[in-house]
């Protein structure tokens, strides 16, 4: 039986008095990528906010429920201490913070205890290698100067250091060159067999290398339709016009 890692019930979300969700439902178990795609503004990222925690989201109605626990009762921190990991779509700056020192500082707090240097080396040098990252990068600030390439493959390289139950991947492919891409895709794919993985895209291209086993369209807050990979391929050949017709058609 599969085991349940994401459920998303009847979910309505606000932002002050704006509406954004309009009772969505999901399901994700270990080892599923899930892609959702939709035009901006639909909500996509949205739910990834939720899910993490965002103080800005209200839900208003429905639940979410991560490994079976209502996610109401978990703290931000507490939520990745859990294992909630989120890429975001555009990563922070922050000077002054040396990329090694952070790292070991976030799989500390994740893990709860202490991480032992020398196995710690070996874990982030096997992660690095997975990325083509060059070791330089650890005594940057974090993301300062960094390209965008460079600022999501960081992104990736933590997700594989924290090993998480549910990752949330949000538009990780913006802005990616087609080397920077397939990189991305190889920690994604990696990750995923252990993972329930909620990826949000706009474009098929990521699709080409990270397999998805559901495909969701996202509109105005709700998912309209549902279906496999050859779901990403027809919007990526006809658009979102082509849904609106269906919809008219029913």
């Amino acid at each position: 039986m599969a085991e349940e890692i994401l459920r998303v019930e009847n979910l309505h979300v606000k932002v002050e008095d704006t509406p954004i969700l309009h009772g969505l439902s999901l399901t994700v178990n270990r080892g599923e990528k899930h892609v959702i795609m939709g035009r901006n503004g639909a909500g996509k990222s949205t739910l990834a906010s939720v899910i993490m925690g965002h103080p800005a989201y209200e839900i208003t109605e429905g639940e979410v429920f991560f490994m079976g626990r209502p996610l109401h009762e978990l703290d931000v921190f507490e939520r990745a201490r859990a294992g909630i990991f989120l890429s975001f779509q555009y990563p922070a700056v922050i000077p002054g913070v040396q990329v090694g020192t952070f790292l070991k500082k976030s799989v500390q707090s994740v893990r709860q205890e202490t991480v032992k240097a020398r196995a710690f080396r070996q874990e982030l040098n096997a992660a690095m290698d997975t990325l083509d990252m060059q070791k330089s990068v650890l005594s940057r600030y974090v993301n300062d100067g960094f390209s965008g390439g460079e600022k999501k493959r960081l992104e990736i390289l933590q997700m594989l250091l924290l090993k998480p139950n549910l990752a949330l991947l949000d538009e990780t492919d913006s802005g990616l060159d087609i080397d920077a891409l397939r990189i991305v895709a190889k920690g994604i794919n990696q990750i995923a067999p252990d993972a329930g993985c909620l990826i949000i895209t706009h474009y098929q291209r990521l699709l080409d290398h990270v397999k998805p086993d559901f495909v969701h369209v996202m509109i105005d807050g709700q998912l309209v339709m549902s279906g496999g990979p050859e779901l990403a391929l027809k919007l990526e050949e006809q658009g979102y016009d082509w849904l609106d017709a269906t919809e008219v058609e029913a």
